[in-house]
């Protein structure tokens, strides 16, 4: 007859979480998620309001991000001569193109918008994922590196 080794344990009864527990999760939630509150509410439901002023890199790709009506966007993407980032293009009508005796290294790209009306904009760009070839006979590389952030602009 087999008989196990184990040592019997007794069920014990799972945790409860206390008030005080579940009350701070349920801060941490909001607190992460922006308390269900527009941009631009003011510090009294404890979200921030959108920035006067955003720096945009190739980091930023893929994010949404707001500022307030009158904010200035900047974007630097930085390339190389031989996988150079795309101008900048803009859809929607919340920024005014702002570029006004701006110059980039070869391969660099960057651009500056005026945030004008409240609304969204998106902001998009693309660069080679590896360098083009030096020759007639060189392979090509097609593939592309899609940098996007959509701007959402509230009234400031």
């Amino acid at each position: 007859m087999y008989r196990s080794h184990r040592p019997h344990r007794p069920h014990l009864p799972h945790p409860r979480p206390t008030a005080a527990v579940a009350a701070a999760v349920a801060a941490l939630v909001l607190t992460a998620c922006g308390g269900g509150a527009e941009p631009g509410d003011g510090p009294a439901t404890g979200v921030k309001p959108c920035p006067t002023r955003l720096d945009l890199t190739a980091a930023d790709s893929g994010r949404t991000l707001c500022v307030g009506t009158g904010a200035t966007v900047r974007v630097a993407l930085d390339g190389s001569p031989d996988r150079p980032w795309s101008p900048v293009t803009l859809e929607g009508g919340a920024l005014r193109a702002d570029n006004a005796g701006i110059g980039a290294p070869r391969g660099d790209t960057i651009a500056a918008y005026r945030a004008t009306a409240p609304g969204t904009a998106r902001l998009t760009a693309t660069r080679p994922l590896c360098a083009q070839p030096t020759s007639p006979d060189g392979v090509a590389c097609l593939g592309l590196r899609e940098w996007t952030v959509t701007v959402r602009v509230a009234q400031g």
